[in-house]
């Protein structure tokens, strides 16, 4: 018996090598791209591992929970840790970080996400780039939430570790992930004693062992499915055009908040639409109605709608529309709305399902960049 997932013939490295080079493409990068075996964090972890140690003064800019994870794990590699925290209804400002820097001139590293998924948030790179770059640091990104879903540029950004997911706006798979990593962070990750070698952490193996070797043979056996559906990812994404895909995941972040806003009940929990993602619209709901008791009604109506309560402390207060990939289409955003619509009904709240239906229409057909007042 043959089996089409099970008999396939071995990727090769030249197969490998082409799909990092699509990736490259897609980030507009000419630094060295590696694609690692494992999810997102699986980089995230080995790029910081690699680039800090005891000698490194960093700048950790927390603006939901993965920046707090990237604090322990800096911490833990025996780093200073400068925690520049804002509140998760906020996107963090160029003039923060520049503020910070000012103070420690002495900080090396800021490491940052772009887009957290799980509050909402979305934060200014370009700017921040500009600023980081003028004081010299190493600028590490966590871009996994927002490739895809915005513009994700590490060169013109300076960025020097830009770590990506496929997972969430380009619609692939979990479990593959890649780093773009500069040559000045290759150096401070060689100059680090501290830094993962022979380990499946280690990014300095990649580089000597891949890199260096031309990309003619594999550190180990890839995860072949997962590469290939990265690789049929990207290529639809090249399909459909980099500038549609994401002008598609701006409407839908567009159309759910004017949606929520129409329909009444909830509530955007990120302030300002400027600083709310494209790749998903986190909503607040009324003090008395439980987020995960009434996500959970909602989705008896439908299993498959892309809705989550909040993680951690934020599960009793935050809905989580996850508008990426194949649910940044109208339909998708309509049929969160409905049902967010009758389970706030049925608990006596007050909801006006036409309305949100029409806002969120007349949302998805405005033009990026342009929308009406929200006061």
């Amino acid at each position: 018996m043959t089996h089409p997932f099970l008999d396939l013939a071995p990727l090769s490295a030249g197969r490998f090598a082409a799909i990092e080079d699509r990736i490259a493409r897609l980030l507009g990068t000419a630094q060295d791209v590696v694609v690692m075996q494992g999810e997102a964090l699986l980089p995230l972890e080995g790029a910081i591992r690699a680039a800090a140690g005891p000698g490194t003064v960093a700048l950790n800019v927390v603006t939901g929970p993965y920046g707090q994870t990237f604090g322990d794990w800096l911490r833990d590699c025996g780093a200073t840790v400068h925690d520049l925290a804002v509140p998760f209804r906020t996107a963090v400002s160029a003039e923060r970080i520049g503020q910070a820097l000012a103070e420690h001139p002495e900080i090396d590293f800021v490491s940052l996400v772009h887009a957290e998924a799980a509050t909402g948030n979305t934060n200014p790179v370009a700017e921040i780039g500009e600023v980081v770059r003028a004081h010299g640091a190493l600028f590490y990104l966590d871009a996994v939430a927002s490739v895809g879903a915005e513009p994700v540029l590490p060169d013109a950004w300076g960025v020097d570790l830009c770590v990506i997911g496929a997972q969430k706006a380009m619609g692939g798979p979990a479990g593959v992930s890649a780093v773009s990593v500069s040559e000045r962070a290759w150096a401070r990750m060689a100059a680090n004693p501290h830094a993962p070698r022979r380990s499946y952490l280690s990014l300095l193996d990649w580089k000597e062992r891949w890199i260096d070797g031309g990309r003619k043979a594999l550190l180990h056996a890839p995860a072949q499915l997962e590469m290939l559906a990265l690789e049929a990812c990207v290529e639809r994404i090249e399909t459909e055009g980099a500038g549609a895909v994401m002008a598609r995941h701006a409407s839908a972040a567009a159309a759910t908040r004017a949606g929520a806003l129409a329909l009444g009940g909830l509530e955007p929990f990120v302030y300002e639409a400027k600083d709310a993602a494209p790749v998903a619209t986190t909503l607040r709901t009324p003090s008395d109605v439980d987020a995960s008791a009434l996500v959970a009604r909602a989705l008896e109506s439908d299993p498959a709608l892309p809705l989550a309560a909040g993680g951690g402390a934020l599960a009793g207060e935050m809905i989580r529309v996850n508008h990426y990939g194949p649910h940044a289409t109208p339909g998708a955003v309509q049929g969160c709305l409905a049902a967010l619509g009758a389970a706030l009904a049925e608990r006596g709240g007050k909801a006006d399902p036409e309305a949100a239906r029409r806002a969120a229409e007349e949302a998805w057909r405005r033009p990026a960049g342009t929308s009406p007042s929200e006061g």
